[in-house]
């Protein structure tokens, strides 16, 4: 079975954008990580003077408690309108989400020849290093990270050759549930699609792609010129993220700008991806969001990916009246398409202009 690391293998990157700064030795900003401003902030007049959200208008992605009877219909309404929205009662323990929270500082905290111990290779999906996203912007983003998929005790093992298996267990732990409720999420959004389970018995079986991310972004000296994680949209079916409490997370939402996913209590964030809005025809939004950084507080996430295997055929789901906004494809020739042109893949498989 072909996996989601031999995907990325196939599209290596130059070490110089895997390799993050070492950010404590930094008291200023340097230039390879200076931002200029950008004029995509056109949801500025949302904020009020004291700098907290104005959420009049409803422009503020939903809470949906997972319990409630109408769950399903709340999910749907928020991956059309939105492609994202926070989740309570989502039936993660706590004390595990603090668990994995805790294991993320104890990494990030190392001296970073530590951290360097397990750095990615050029052609490897996991370990330590910067985004995967680096290679398609000027300026480097002001975050490290640390990439899990299946075991990651081969990583662990050369940060903390004998004092691993805390990690191990902890993260092994967290994807057995995430991947749970990543499950339950995911048939729920196929019923909406009216996909049925004869169609997709990857779901609930080990033939899925999975990964998890742990993310640092480190107090910054100039936040306002530095970015975080610069736009994207995620390739997954769809994304979990649990956020520490401090502020970053914006989700871009037309006509308002970038809005803030401030941290709830015990709530995570799902976001759409590609991959859904590929399969649900443009249905789903697949959501654009970015990661801002804060000059006095760390911040840190752990985002859980998932999605089909990467053989899995994405085929546009057609109503009786309407084309395929998408050609069909496998999940591995989209991340292929993707590693050449994050900005601009889904165009590049678009049928839109063979329309008449």
């Amino acid at each position: 079975m072909a996996t989601l690391s031999e995907a990325y293998r196939d599209h290596p990157l130059h070490l110089k954008h895997i390799i993050p700064l070492d950010f404590s030795s930094f008291r200023t900003l340097p230039d390879s990580h200076a931002w200029t401003q950008s004029n995509d902030d056109d949801g500025n007049d949302h904020f009020t003077s004291n700098g907290s959200y104005n959420d009049e208008d409803g422009s503020c992605i939903p809470i949906i408690d997972l319990n409630d009877p109408n769950a399903m219909e709340h999910i749907g309404l928020a991956c059309e309108k939105w492609g994202a929205f926070q989740l309570k009662n989502h039936g993660i323990p706590l004390n595990l989400i603090e668990e994995v929270e805790g294991e993320a500082k104890r990494l990030f905290s190392l001296p970073s020849k530590e951290k360097l111990k397990a750095l990615r290779s050029a052609g490897g999906a996991t370990g330590y290093g910067a985004a995967r996203i680096s290679p398609f912007f000027p300026k480097y983003m002001w975050h490290e990270g640390f990439t899990i998929m299946g075991s990651p005790s081969n990583d662990a093992k050369k940060i903390w050759p004998n004092d691993y298996k805390r990690f191990c267990d902890i993260m092994e732990s967290y994807q057995k549930q995430m991947k749970t409720l990543a499950e339950k999420l995911t048939n729920i959004i196929f019923n909406i699609l009216g996909i049925s389970k004869e169609q997709n018995k990857w779901v609930g079986s080990n033939n899925h792609c999975g990964a998890i991310q742990l993310n640092f972004y480190p107090c910054c000296p100039d936040p306002k010129k530095a970015m975080g994680l610069a736009p994207h949209t995620d390739t997954s079916l769809f994304t979990i993220l649990h956020q520490s409490q401090t502020s970053g997370l914006q989700i871009f939402k037309e006509g308002v700008g970038y809005v803030p996913v401030d941290p709830q209590p015990n709530t995570l964030v799902v976001n759409t991806g590609d991959i859904l809005h590929i399969l649900s025809n443009s249905r789903f939004r697949c959501s654009l969001h970015r990661v801002v950084v804060n000059e006095i507080k760390d911040r840190y996430s752990m985002a859980y990916f998932y999605g089909p295997p990467i053989d899995y055929l994405v085929n546009p789901i057609v109503g009786d009246n309407s084309l395929p906004h998408f050609r069909a494809l496998t999940v591995k020739d989209y991340i292929g398409i993707k590693a050449k042109n994050l900005g601009g893949a889904l165009s590049l498989i678009s049928t839109c202009t063979l329309i008449t």
